[in-house]
């Protein structure tokens, strides 16, 4: 049933994303991420937090799907949670991704802080996390930047240094990292990105001198 889900809701967000004009950067490339590091935080946490096992399902569900139901872009058109999972899960499990989904964000956490999801809390944080793991990607954030501009990649260059001094910088300083994998993803991935900005200014400078 899984593997029938999985293709279901990548094809979802895959045609969801074309529909609604979401950029790459929120698209099926990004959902694949999430879920790639939503799988890898449950099987470090597993051990630890025993709760989760038989929770894959909801976990992987909300990973795929939460940029869907993001407020930056037009989600009038777009089936609501319940209809998407209706014949795959049960009631209590459809019920705990909508409320992943819809309280996951980086926005939503600053602003009401982490919601109370009883034996799904560990999961939350799981998903969460591999969502602002994500964000740690130099690329996917210049990609954003580049759709929402018209400016030259000076310009998004400039303002996705702008974004990580002021956000992502600060995940483990806010304490948005609950988990032990998310906290040393995090920091692995936060010294990968300084490696992406010195490769990004190197290769703008490089197609400088020939214009």
């Amino acid at each position: 049933m899984l593997m029938r889900l999985l293709t279901t809701l990548l094809r979802f967000v895959q045609y969801t994303s074309l529909k609604n004009n979401i950029d790459e950067s929120h698209a099926l490339g990004h959902a694949m991420k999430v879920l790639y590091y939503t799988h890898q935080n449950y099987l470090h946490e597993l051990p630890n937090s025993p709760q989760i096992k038989g929770q894959e399902t909801v976990m992987y569900s909300a990973a795929i799907l939460h940029d869907m139901y993001d407020h930056k872009y037009n989600t009038k058109n777009v089936k609501p949670i319940q209809d998407v999972l209706q014949y795959q899960l049960k009631p209590y499990e459809i019920k705990a991704v909508e409320e992943i989904v819809h309280s996951m964000s980086y926005s939503k956490v600053k602003t009401t802080g982490f919601p109370e999801l009883g034996k799904y809390q560990v999961a939350y944080h799981i998903v969460r996390e591999a969502d602002i793991l994500a964000s740690y990607d130099i690329d996917r954030a210049i990609i954003y930047d580049l759709y929402r501009s018209t400016g030259d990649i000076h310009h998004s260059y400039d303002n996705t240094m702008v974004f990580f001094e002021n956000r992502v910088k600060n995940y483990h300083k806010h304490h948005l990292f609950m988990t032990d994998y998310g906290k040393k993803t995090g920091d692995e991935l936060r010294i990968k990105s300084i490696d992406q900005f010195s490769s990004w200014k190197s290769i703008i400078n490089t197609f400088d001198r020939y214009i």
